[in-house]
């Protein structure tokens, strides 16, 4: 994954591409971990996902951040 940092050398719009792709892996890897919860499956690989998906989370917020201007009320 890439670091922070580099969300300043991109474009807005290659952000965006960028966004929509993590946010359809948080929704794909949403899906296995319930799949593999109502399988009663490997609780070790359902917690590595989770962790994942929880990266995922963060650098979707960090983007969206990035492309939401700071308004001043």
């Amino acid at each position: 994954m890439n670091a922070p940092s580099d969300l300043s050398m991109k474009s807005d719009d290659v952000l965006r591409v960028e966004l929509e792709v993590l946010r359809e892996e948080h929704r794909d890897l949403d899906e296995a971990i319930r799949a593999l919860q109502d399988m009663g499956r490997d609780q070790l690989t359902i917690q590595r996902l989770k962790k994942k998906k929880l990266r995922l989370k963060d650098r979707i917020a960090l983007i969206e951040d990035r492309l939401t201007p700071d308004i001043i009320a």
